[in-house]
């Protein structure tokens, strides 16, 4: 498996080694050693799955507070997303910088986004479907959205006319969404 730290810290770019013949192909998905040796060293808890019918559907952009933050290990099993990730951990040298990658069923790459990052994606297909991990469950009372469309962060979603859940539209721009992470 390769592994690129993006322009935010600790969030990184797994590509794995896609071992195919004429039966087809085989990779690990996760790899508890691969993800240590990053530095990230954490138990997954919840395994989640989300299928998104139409192209420009956009999801995002997400978080979990404290005190049950999450981080995520997130891929797209089918079609292709644009997964974005924002660092809004006061204190980190890449404190309100995004980063995102194009994540497909063909490439199978992921993104680790760790706890104290937003995180969102737009489908560039039709019929997409994603899987990931988390490192602590779903806490409803916990959970936190920012506008995906903030101009404090400038996202290039690729969409001019998402497809937005009534709650991702009605979301708070970030310096009104009372989020607090430390770095």
């Amino acid at each position: 498996m390769k592994a690129s730290e993006l322009n935010v810290q600790g969030v990184f770019l797994l590509e794995p080694t896609v071992y195919g013949d004429n039966r087809g192909w085989f990779y690990e998905m996760f790899s508890e050693r691969e993800l240590a040796s990053l530095g990230v060293n954490t138990r997954f808890v919840q395994d989640n799955r989300s299928f998104s019918a139409a192209q420009g559907t956009l999801r995002g952009l997400h978080c979990q507070a404290e005190p049950v933050p999450q981080g995520k290990l997130f891929s797209c099993t089918r079609g292709a997303v644009l997964d974005v990730a924002v660092d809004v951990r006061r204190r980190s040298p890449t404190y309100l910088r995004w980063v995102s990658a194009e994540l497909s069923g063909d490439n199978k790459r992921q993104l680790w986004i760790p706890r104290g990052c937003l995180h969102g994606f737009v489908t560039l297909t039709e019929n997409v479907e994603v899987f990931y991990k988390v490192d602590n469950p779903y806490a409803p009372d916990c959970e936190r959205g920012v506008r995906f469309d903030d101009p404090l962060f400038g996202i290039h979603w690729g969409t001019s006319e998402p497809i937005l859940s009534q709650k991702d539209a009605a979301a708070p721009l970030w310096q009104d969404a009372g989020i607090s992470f430390d770095f």
